[in-house]
Protein backbone atom coordinates (compact mmCIF):
# COMPACT_ATOMS: atom_id res chain seq x y z
CA UNK A 1 0.00 0.00 0.00
CA UNK A 2 1.23 3.48 -0.59
CA UNK A 3 1.23 5.61 2.18
CA UNK A 4 -0.66 9.35 1.96
CA UNK A 5 1.66 12.20 1.54
CA UNK A 6 1.44 14.74 4.52
CA UNK A 7 0.07 18.23 3.53
CA UNK A 8 2.48 20.91 3.65
CA UNK A 9 1.71 23.94 5.51
CA UNK A 10 0.83 25.70 2.27
CA UNK A 11 -1.77 23.27 1.42
CA UNK A 12 -2.82 23.50 4.48
CA UNK A 13 -3.40 27.09 4.43
CA UNK A 14 -4.93 27.26 0.73
CA UNK A 15 -7.03 24.61 2.37
CA UNK A 16 -8.35 26.65 5.16
CA UNK A 17 -8.91 29.96 2.66
CA UNK A 18 -11.08 27.27 0.42
CA UNK A 19 -13.52 26.81 3.51
CA UNK A 20 -13.02 30.10 4.99
CA UNK A 21 -14.28 31.24 1.71
CA UNK A 22 -17.29 28.92 1.15
CA UNK A 23 -18.29 29.75 4.55
CA UNK A 24 -18.36 32.61 4.06
CA UNK A 25 -20.22 33.22 0.89
CA UNK A 26 -22.61 30.87 2.69
CA UNK A 27 -23.46 33.30 5.09
CA UNK A 28 -23.50 36.36 2.74
CA UNK A 29 -26.10 34.61 0.53
CA UNK A 30 -27.86 34.00 3.66
CA UNK A 31 -27.62 37.59 5.29
CA UNK A 32 -28.85 38.63 1.81
CA UNK A 33 -31.36 36.00 2.16
CA UNK A 34 -33.02 36.95 5.67
CA UNK A 35 -32.10 40.73 4.46
CA UNK A 36 -35.04 40.24 1.77
CA UNK A 37 -37.30 38.39 3.87
CA UNK A 38 -36.93 41.27 6.27
CA UNK A 39 -37.52 43.66 3.58
CA UNK A 40 -40.71 41.77 2.74
CA UNK A 41 -42.43 41.23 5.85
CA UNK A 42 -41.63 45.04 6.63
CA UNK A 43 -43.29 45.81 3.42
CA UNK A 44 -46.10 43.65 4.17
CA UNK A 45 -46.56 45.49 7.84
CA UNK A 46 -45.88 48.46 6.71
CA UNK A 47 -48.81 48.40 3.74
CA UNK A 48 -51.29 46.98 6.87
CA UNK A 49 -50.63 49.84 8.87
CA UNK A 50 -51.27 52.04 6.18
CA UNK A 51 -54.15 50.42 5.33
CA UNK A 52 -55.29 50.43 8.97
CA UNK A 53 -54.49 54.41 9.42
CA UNK A 54 -56.53 54.84 6.42
CA UNK A 55 -59.29 53.15 6.82
CA UNK A 56 -59.41 54.51 10.90
CA UNK A 57 -59.10 57.96 8.87
CA UNK A 58 -61.56 57.58 6.71
CA UNK A 59 -64.27 56.35 9.57
CA UNK A 60 -63.75 59.39 11.42
CA UNK A 61 -63.76 61.99 8.21
CA UNK A 62 -67.26 59.97 7.22
CA UNK A 63 -68.75 60.52 11.20
CA UNK A 64 -66.91 63.88 11.35
CA UNK A 65 -68.51 64.93 7.96
CA UNK A 66 -72.26 63.16 9.13
CA UNK A 67 -72.06 65.37 12.41
CA UNK A 68 -71.35 68.47 10.34
CA UNK A 69 -74.07 68.22 7.81
CA UNK A 70 -76.61 66.97 11.18
CA UNK A 71 -75.26 70.16 12.15
CA UNK A 72 -75.87 71.66 9.88
CA UNK A 73 -79.66 70.95 9.01
CA UNK A 74 -80.64 71.85 12.57
CA UNK A 75 -79.35 74.70 12.04
CA UNK A 76 -81.22 75.59 8.97
CA UNK A 77 -84.16 73.61 10.13
CA UNK A 78 -83.50 75.98 13.36
CA UNK A 79 -83.40 79.24 11.35
CA UNK A 80 -86.16 78.36 9.33
CA UNK A 81 -88.67 77.82 11.73
CA UNK A 82 -87.79 80.95 13.42
CA UNK A 83 -88.68 82.47 9.94
CA UNK A 84 -91.96 81.01 9.20
CA UNK A 85 -92.76 81.71 13.34
CA UNK A 86 -91.85 85.12 12.42
CA UNK A 87 -94.55 85.32 9.50
CA UNK A 88 -96.91 83.30 11.13
CA UNK A 89 -97.20 86.02 13.97
CA UNK A 90 -96.37 88.96 11.35
CA UNK A 91 -99.81 87.45 9.77
CA UNK A 92 -101.55 86.83 13.02
CA UNK A 93 -101.27 90.44 14.18
CA UNK A 94 -102.35 91.83 11.06
CA UNK A 95 -105.39 89.37 11.04
CA UNK A 96 -105.64 90.58 14.70
CA UNK A 97 -106.02 93.71 13.63
CA UNK A 98 -107.71 93.79 10.81
CA UNK A 99 -110.74 91.96 12.69
CA UNK A 100 -110.13 94.94 15.59
CA UNK A 101 -111.21 97.44 13.23
CA UNK A 102 -114.28 95.68 12.34
CA UNK A 103 -114.77 95.52 16.27
CA UNK A 104 -114.24 98.89 16.29
CA UNK A 105 -116.31 99.86 13.20
CA UNK A 106 -119.63 97.78 14.56
CA UNK A 107 -119.22 99.69 18.16
CA UNK A 108 -120.82 102.95 16.38
CA UNK A 109 -122.86 101.13 13.68
CA UNK A 110 -126.44 101.63 16.47
CA UNK A 111 -125.71 105.12 16.62
CA UNK A 112 -125.21 106.03 13.24
CA UNK A 113 -128.25 104.91 12.00
CA UNK A 114 -131.14 104.08 14.69
CA UNK A 115 -134.00 103.35 11.73
CA UNK A 116 -131.63 100.79 10.32
CA UNK A 117 -130.52 99.87 13.48
CA UNK A 118 -134.03 99.06 14.14
CA UNK A 119 -134.75 96.80 11.36
CA UNK A 120 -131.17 94.90 12.27
CA UNK A 121 -132.63 93.91 15.49
CA UNK A 122 -135.85 93.23 14.01
CA UNK A 123 -134.47 90.79 11.85
CA UNK A 124 -131.99 89.48 14.97
CA UNK A 125 -135.51 88.74 17.32
CA UNK A 126 -136.40 87.34 14.22
CA UNK A 127 -134.22 84.33 13.52
CA UNK A 128 -134.15 83.52 17.30
CA UNK A 129 -137.74 83.03 16.97
CA UNK A 130 -136.95 81.09 13.88
CA UNK A 131 -134.20 78.46 15.70
CA UNK A 132 -136.67 78.35 18.85
CA UNK A 133 -139.84 77.81 17.65
CA UNK A 134 -141.22 78.40 21.17
CA UNK A 135 -144.54 80.11 22.09
CA UNK A 136 -143.29 82.24 24.79
CA UNK A 137 -139.29 83.94 24.21
CA UNK A 138 -137.70 86.81 26.51
CA UNK A 139 -135.19 89.20 24.66
CA UNK A 140 -132.08 90.91 25.91
CA UNK A 141 -131.07 93.88 25.02
CA UNK A 142 -128.70 96.91 26.58
CA UNK A 143 -131.13 99.40 28.38
CA UNK A 144 -130.42 102.14 25.89
CA UNK A 145 -132.69 99.54 23.16
CA UNK A 146 -135.11 98.90 25.06
CA UNK A 147 -137.58 101.36 23.22
CA UNK A 148 -136.10 100.14 19.71
CA UNK A 149 -136.46 96.67 20.55
CA UNK A 150 -139.90 97.06 21.74
CA UNK A 151 -140.77 99.08 18.78
CA UNK A 152 -139.75 96.16 16.55
CA UNK A 153 -140.84 92.64 18.63
CA UNK A 154 -144.77 93.48 17.49
CA UNK A 155 -143.03 93.75 13.56
CA UNK A 156 -140.93 90.29 14.30
CA UNK A 157 -144.02 88.38 15.97
CA UNK A 158 -146.27 89.26 12.82
CA UNK A 159 -143.62 87.87 10.25
CA UNK A 160 -143.12 85.00 12.46
CA UNK A 161 -147.24 84.51 12.48
CA UNK A 162 -146.96 84.97 9.12
CA UNK A 163 -144.42 82.61 8.36
CA UNK A 164 -145.31 79.50 11.04
CA UNK A 165 -148.90 80.06 11.32
CA UNK A 166 -148.74 80.31 15.15
CA UNK A 167 -148.15 83.11 17.39
CA UNK A 168 -145.86 83.84 19.63
CA UNK A 169 -144.96 86.26 22.95
CA UNK A 170 -142.12 88.16 23.13
CA UNK A 171 -141.32 89.91 26.21
CA UNK A 172 -138.17 92.27 26.74
CA UNK A 173 -136.13 90.61 29.90
CA UNK A 174 -135.10 93.48 31.86
CA UNK A 175 -133.54 91.70 34.57
CA UNK A 176 -130.89 90.82 32.84
CA UNK A 177 -129.90 93.40 30.67
CA UNK A 178 -126.80 93.43 28.01
CA UNK A 179 -123.61 95.23 28.98
CA UNK A 180 -124.23 99.07 28.32
CA UNK A 181 -120.53 98.98 26.60
CA UNK A 182 -121.88 95.29 24.01
CA UNK A 183 -121.46 96.98 20.39
CA UNK A 184 -125.71 96.43 19.98
CA UNK A 185 -127.70 93.60 19.30
CA UNK A 186 -129.65 90.74 21.27
CA UNK A 187 -130.10 87.46 23.11
CA UNK A 188 -133.13 85.34 22.81
CA UNK A 189 -133.99 83.42 25.54
CA UNK A 190 -136.10 80.12 25.19
CA UNK A 191 -136.81 76.88 26.58
CA UNK A 192 -137.66 78.49 30.16
CA UNK A 193 -134.31 80.33 30.18
CA UNK A 194 -132.61 77.61 29.45
CA UNK A 195 -131.73 77.99 25.55
CA UNK A 196 -129.97 81.36 24.88
CA UNK A 197 -129.21 82.30 20.80
CA UNK A 198 -126.67 85.27 21.12
CA UNK A 199 -127.72 87.38 18.79
CA UNK A 200 -125.13 90.36 19.62
CA UNK A 201 -122.53 92.08 17.16
CA UNK A 202 -119.79 90.49 19.23
CA UNK A 203 -121.01 87.47 18.72
CA UNK A 204 -121.80 87.62 15.30
CA UNK A 205 -118.64 88.91 14.41
CA UNK A 206 -116.86 86.19 16.08
CA UNK A 207 -118.89 83.78 13.93
CA UNK A 208 -118.01 85.64 10.85
CA UNK A 209 -114.13 86.02 11.66
CA UNK A 210 -114.23 82.09 12.03
CA UNK A 211 -115.98 81.17 9.04
CA UNK A 212 -114.04 83.99 6.54
CA UNK A 213 -111.01 83.59 8.19
CA UNK A 214 -109.52 81.10 5.21
CA UNK A 215 -110.91 83.02 2.56
CA UNK A 216 -109.25 86.45 4.15
CA UNK A 217 -105.87 84.45 4.68
CA UNK A 218 -105.63 83.70 0.82
CA UNK A 219 -107.26 86.97 0.10
CA UNK A 220 -104.13 88.49 1.95
CA UNK A 221 -101.20 85.94 1.57
CA UNK A 222 -102.27 83.89 -1.16
CA UNK A 223 -102.99 80.21 -1.36
CA UNK A 224 -100.94 78.07 1.63
CA UNK A 225 -98.70 75.92 -0.53
CA UNK A 226 -98.47 73.18 2.28
CA UNK A 227 -102.22 72.46 2.47
CA UNK A 228 -102.90 69.45 0.54
CA UNK A 229 -106.71 69.47 1.38
CA UNK A 230 -109.44 71.62 1.32
CA UNK A 231 -112.79 71.42 2.63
Amino acid sequence: MSQGHALSDDQVAGELRKMTAFIRQEALEKAREIELKADEEFAIEKSKLVRQETAAIDTLYEKKFKQAAMSQQITRSTLSNRTRLRVLSARQELLDNLFQQARDKISGIAAQDAKKYETVLRDLILEGLFALNEENVAVRAREKDYAAVEKVIEQAQQEFKDSVGKDVTVKVDKAEPLPEESAGGVSIIGGNGKIEINNTFEERLRLLEIAALPAVRETLFGKNTNRRFYD
